[in-house]
Order: structure tokens, then sequence, then C-alpha cells
């Protein structure tokens, strides 16, 4: 059957070349080339749970009061769309587990975009002639922390309620088109009825096609360039070592997949997250404490609450103060990342196409910097949840905000320095341990001369 099929689709095809030629196509046996993998799987698990949860969220601000299985919010005014939540959670028998399998996935879905774009950006991997593909991959990890941050902020619950006001202010703090951008995420004075409304399609439809689309593009330009590899015996800049597709790699991607799946499953039932009805319906006038958003938004987080209070005023405008920490320190970050195979090759002079990967210590300026962005990213995720820090240990939270606006300042440099002196260390060793290898050299009198030198 699977044969008579083959052979019908390739006379009217004519595929067979196609299918031969990708069932051969050697891919690296290295661990660190599957989590590219572990991103697009957790992007189909998240369009599958998430198509699911749409049969039974009610995307409206529509006030209702709401009675049900759950007493503390029996009588309670809220939204359609956080009843609809509530309901899901506590009425069909595996609602509660799809809701949080969906949103761990979204929490591991940004990570192993992030884990992935720190092997490409630490091995040299966006080299000549991958740049588009890190401009596209800097693009979706962009679009995936965006999609997140809709798809925690449609429940109407207090906790998302507030990040949305937060997001409202970031919004309105925008120079010249603020308030129209503001006006067009929330249709008015926030909080509005058409927030869910609205969130809703940017959440279910726009972002997740336009992440779909990179990835197919993404997957499209890989598969035309070969796949990078690191440096071995047998491997140069003109072949590919390694699984070939059929069957090696397709039952190691197909493990994976069924893998991920499970465990996203496993999480969803064992392990709670966002509960919704201990926050309860959003008030304007109340905010949970400890009240943080999800990990990959909590730097955002951070920034916000440790920067200074700057607001810059002009005749008739204001840029308020969330513009610096929210806006611009963003767009300074991504903008020097988008930029950096540009950088890289203006301060290198390497204009070269390259197929074999660098070693992050042999390459100790951009190991340095990308440690020192990694260092001043987790402070800022630190300074997120200072209040909690605060109730902990018992310290006042402006105390311990200090401390991080010093540590902010300092730190990332002193992991800079200190990568760069363990690269340059590295190389220093690896120079010496390197073994030499002997050429025979022709002399002018027909014999052969020996000449040691240092293999490369």
């Amino acid at each position: 059957m699977i044969r008579w099929l083959v052979n019908a689709l390739d006379d009217r095809l004519g595929s067979s070349t196609f299918l031969r030629h990708a069932l051969r196509k050697a891919f690296p046996d290295h661990w660190s080339f599957m989590l590219g993998e572990l991103a697009a799987y957790c992007f189909i698990f998240i369009v599958a749970t998430g198509t699911y949860l749409a049969f039974f969220f009610h995307p409206s601000d529509v006030p209702v009061i709401y009675h049900g299985p759950i007493r503390s919010l029996d009588g309670r005014s809220m939204t359609e769309g956080y009843a609809s939540v509530l309901q899901l959670s506590y009425g069909p028998a595996i609602g509660l587990v799809i809701r949080q399998a969906h949103h761990w996935c979204a929490d591991v879905f940004v990570a192993a975009v992030v884990v992935h774009m720190g092997r490409i950006f630490f091995t040299g991997a966006f080299r000549r002639p991958r740049e588009l593909n890190w401009v596209i991959g800097l693009t979706m990890l962009l679009l995936v922390m965006l999609d997140g941050f809709t798809g925690y902020s449609l429940p109407g619950d207090n906790l998302s309620g507030g990040g949305l006001r937060i997001a409202n202010s970031i919004a309105l703090s925008i120079p010249l088109i603020g308030s129209w951008l503001a006006y067009l995420l929330f249709g008015g004075t926030f909080p509005t009825h058409d927030v869910t409304s609205r969130l809703f399609p940017i959440h279910v439809l726009f972002l997740p096609v336009a992440i779909g689309a990179l990835l197919g593009l993404h997957v499209a330009i890989l598969w035309h360039q070969k796949h990078t590899q690191f440096p071995g015996k047998g491997k140069t800049e003109r072949n590919v070592v390694g699984s070939p597709l059929f069957p090696h790699y397709a039952l190691k991607s197909l493990a994976l997949m069924l893998s991920t799946f499970g465990v996203l499953l496993l999480m969803g039932g064992l392990i709670e997250i966002n509960p919704v009805w201990e926050y309860g319906p959003y008030d304007p006038w109340t905010l949970a404490s400890p009240a943080q958003p999800d990990w990959y938004i909590g730097w955002l987080e951070g920034a916000l609450r440790v920067a200074p209070r700057w607001a810059l005023r002009f005749p008739g405008h204001t840029i308020g103060a969330p513009f610096w920490p929210a806006v611009f320190m963003p767009a300074v970050l991504f903008g020097l990342l988008y930029l950096w195979p540009v950088i890289e090759q203006f301060f290198t002079r390497d204009d070269a196409e390259h197929e074999l990967l660098q070693f992050p210590w042999q390459n100790p300026a951009r190991m340095a910097f990308g440690v020192g962005i990694l260092t001043y990213m987790a402070l800022l995720l630190g300074a997120g949840s200072d209040d909690v820090q605060a109730r902990i240990w018992q310290i006042d939270v402006q105390e311990i905000a200090w401390g991080y606006r010093i540590a902010i300042v300092t730190l990332p440099f002193i992991a800079a320095l200190f990568a760069w002196l363990i690269c340059r260390e590295l190389q220093r060793r690896h120079a010496e341990d390197k073994p030499n290898r002997v050429l025979l050299i022709r002399s002018q009198d027909g014999g052969f001369e020996e000449e040691r030198v240092s293999t490369p």
C-alpha cells in the first residue's frame, strides 16, 4: 500500500528525486541542534491546546454575576471572559489540565527560543550567509513574548488587569503616537469593555500566523543553506557530517516531540500555574501582592521598578517615565542584537561564508558581550520580584531596589570582563596543548627536510 501510494504520487508529481534527496539530508548529531526543534514542537503544542481552549473561552468584557463551584467568588461581578475561564477550569474533565499545560508551554516555548538563540550567538552561527535567519529568529522571539503576554492578559483577573494597566501606561508614554496606540489597543481610557475582544484575535490569529510564517521561512532557509556543525574529524566548510533524515534523525525528532508533549501534559496536570480564581476579578482600585508576570516579561517589570523616574517635558508634550525602561532600553538592546552580525563583521573584517561553528572561547569579545547582556537581563528579572524578596528577607523594598540599581550598572561589566579573561586563558592553554605535525619539504638537493608546524 505504501509503495503504491509513493509510486502514484511520483507518477503525478515527479517527486521521487526530491524525496530521495530530502531523506538522505544529513543532520548534525550534537544535542544542541535539537533546541530549535524543541521550540517548534512547543509551537505545535501551544496551537493545539489553544484551539481546544478557544471553544470554551468567551472573549467578552460584558459584566455578569458569577454562580459556580468556586464559593469565594459566588455572587461577585466579573467579566464574561473571566467567568468562562473559571468554568473552563472546573467544568470539562480535562479543562484545567489543558489550560495549565498551555500556559506552561508558553513559558517553555520562550525558554527554548532563548536558549536556541544563545547557542546560535555564542557559536557564531549567525555569520554569513545566515544573517537573515538571525533576524528572523530575533523577530520570532519578540512575537512569542508578545503572544504570551496577550495570552495571560485575556482572563480578566486582577493580576492580568494590573499587567494591562502597566501596558497602557507604557503605550501612553511613547512620544507622538502613544495616545493613538493606546486607543487602538484598548479602545479608549483604560479599562474599557473592548480590551478582551481586541486582544483575543491578536493572540489567537495574527501573532500565531506571523510566528508560523516566520518559522516556515526559517526552516526553508535552513534547508537551503544546510546545517552548520562544530569542528571535528572529517568536518569541513563544504560538508555536513551526521545522521540522515530518515530513519535515524526522524526517529530522534519524533521521540523529542512525543517527550515534549508528554512532559507538558504532566506539568499541566501536576504543577499549578496562574490560579486565576485566587486573584479574583479585576478591580482598578486594588492589586494583589506579590504580582509578577511570567518570566519572559519579568525583566521588563524589573526595569520599570528600578529605573529613575525621569520625565522630559516640552511645551505641549511630555515623555513619561515608563518610556525609558520599557521602550527605549529594549529598543536599544534588541537593536544591538539585530545589528550584531554587521557589528562583528565590521570589527573582525571577516566577510567569508562559514559552515563550521566556533567554540565560545574562540571569540572572547562576543562571549564577553553575551555574558554581559545575560547578566543584565538576569538582574532585571530579579528586580521584578523585589517585593517578594522584601517579604522573604524582611528587608525594606527600597533597599533591595537600590541594591539592584547598583548591581545593574556594575555586575554586567564585571561578568563580561571575567568571561573575556577566561576565554583568553582557554585560548592560551589550547595553543600550548596543540600537537605539532611534521611536514616533509623537498630540499634543493632532491631530498626531504622535516618542518614542525602547529595544527590549526
